[in-house]
């Protein structure tokens, strides 16, 4: 009788770590989460939009919820030649808006993406952008004399113009980014810093387009978490290879 427990406890040893690696190998796989963000809202209902999950895992549900993503532009960089969303295909990129006159949060936050360009340096796949919200003072002359004031490295971190047609609807509609001229309803306004409204934060974007996260480019913490993402993001692709 003993002999029969002790091998039912030897084969019970042996059985539960292999059942335990089955089980991490079949389950536990893509344990790094990072979510979509800003869902797509339907203008006749008034609900977020869903769509069929083509494959659902065991743990998924069979509808999943559209997310909104950032459509495709035309600009110009700070090389004075033509730059397309469609160039950063296959690359992870943070974006921000700002301008080059602004002496409030600007400089704090094009010198937090001075510390994700050190970090991400090296790394091809992951890119910076920084788009003028006062293009008409913001040729790519001032925007090339302002990314070398900030290290910018040539190919990573692009600074980009256009008109304002283009990037303050990109901006609000594109990047879900507040932007605001400021002298359009206010004649008394003076200066660039009250003139031209827009947010200090960076948005995070991944490979296909869809916004992962939107972090306050003025707080070191903040952009430390930023940093962390960006490399939950990488793990997710790998872990999706």
């Amino acid at each position: 009788m003993q002999k029969f427990i002790k091998a039912g406890i030897l084969i019970t040893a042996l059985a539960v770590p292999a059942l335990i690696f089955l089980f991490l190998k079949g389950f536990g796989e893509n344990h790094y989460q990072l979510p979509k963000m800003v869902p797509v809202i339907d203008s006749t209902t008034g609900e977020v939009k869903m769509k069929k999950n083509p494959a659902p895992r065991w743990n998924e549900p069979e509808m999943d919820t559209v997310f909104h993503t950032i459509p495709n532009w035309t600009l110009v960089n700070e090389k004075g030649t033509p730059f397309a969303s469609t160039s950063l295909k296959g690359s992870i990129y943070v974006a921000d808006f700002f301008f080059t006159r602004c002496t409030s949060i600007c400089p704090k936050m094009s010198t937090q993406l001075s510390r994700v360009q050190d970090v991400f340096a090296k790394d091809n796949e992951v890119k910076l952008l920084s788009f003028s919200v006062d293009p008409s003072h913001d040729t790519p002359e001032v925007l090339k004399q302002y990314a070398k004031e900030y290290g910018a490295i040539d190919g990573k971190w692009h600074f980009l113009t256009g008109t304002r047609q283009q990037i303050y609807p990109l901006a609000i509609k594109g990047y879900y980014i507040p932007v605001a001229d400021a002298s359009e309803y206010d004649k008394a306004i003076k200066t660039p810093d009250e003139t031209f409204i827009h947010s200090e934060k960076l948005i995070l974007v991944d490979k296909e387009g869809y916004i992962r996260g939107f972090y306050d480019g003025t707080d070191k913490k903040d952009v430390d978490r930023l940093i962390l993402e960006i490399r939950v993001l990488q793990k997710i692709y790998e872990t999706e290879k």
